[in-house]
């Protein structure tokens, strides 16, 4: 499909992997709607590329609807959805003194990382559904795409990332049951797993454990740009052959 003129929501848009998303999708011609739970970061995104800045929260059905609502008054029904917001921590299942790990830190990251993505997905496909068949879409009935986002981590976890690599695993398991499940509604769904990308959690680390993060790449050996994965997303929107793929 085409991207110029229609309207997309990015979560996680206020900074990473996101912001450049957003700010990829403003510049190929989108009508881009920035969701965070970082309401500045939103904000300064949305106001660099003539967006619209909603602050919301993945996980709540009521912020999603509302963050939805407002992108289908400025723009349209969403025809592009780029499930990004996420979060990555790491915690050994024994910590201190050889208490077990907080149950409420695993549930955490999978209910903001898989049970988000999942909440925006439903949410934003009963819209899209009601919608006419697009008519610069290559594909006869396709209404829109959505774009999920996993990691390599879903494939190859390191230790103390059990939480992290169970919340993108279930994204990339839920990527093929998705797109069979709304291609009846002419809607594709394609996840990225990213390896390391240097985003501003991974600029946080020092300065030694980036490169030496770096030099694990086979090659290249440096991180991924997070413009690369721009590129990605955007060529899964304008590719209409590809659905049901983690990439």
């Amino acid at each position: 499909m085409q991207i110029q003129g229609h309207s997309a929501i990015v979560t996680g848009g206020g900074s990473g992997l996101g912001e450049a998303v957003a700010r990829a999708l403003a510049a190929a011609g989108a009508k881009v709607a920035v969701l965070d739970v970082n309401a500045a970061g939103a904000q300064r995104v949305a106001d660099d590329i003539g967006g619209i800045a909603c602050t919301c929260d993945v996980t709540n059905s009521d912020s999603v609807t509302a963050a939805l609502d407002a992108a289908t008054a400025a723009h349209g029904v969403p025809r592009i959805v780029m499930n990004i917001a996420g979060i990555g921590t790491a915690k050994r299942i024994i910590v201190k003194d050889g208490q077990p790990a907080p149950l409420e830190d695993f549930e955490r990251v999978v209910r903001i990382n898989l049970i988000g993505t999942y909440n925006v997905a439903r949410l934003a496909a009963a819209r899209i559904a009601t919608t006419e068949p697009l008519a610069d879409a290559l594909n006869s009935g396709e209404r829109g795409v959505m774009v999920n986002t996993a990691s390599v981590a879903a494939f190859d976890g390191q230790v103390g990332q059990q939480a992290y690599s169970a919340s993108k695993g279930g994204v990339v398991g839920m990527t093929l049951p998705l797109a069979r499940d709304l291609a009846q509604w002419g809607v594709r769904v394609c996840t990225i797993a990213p390896g390391i990308f240097a985003t501003p959690l991974l600029k946080q680390l020092p300065e030694p454990v980036q490169q030496s993060l770096a030099a694990s790449i086979p090659f290249p050996k440096r991180l991924g740009d997070p413009g690369e994965f721009a590129s990605m997303a955007l060529e899964i929107v304008r590719n209409g052959h590809i659905n049901g793929e983690v990439i």
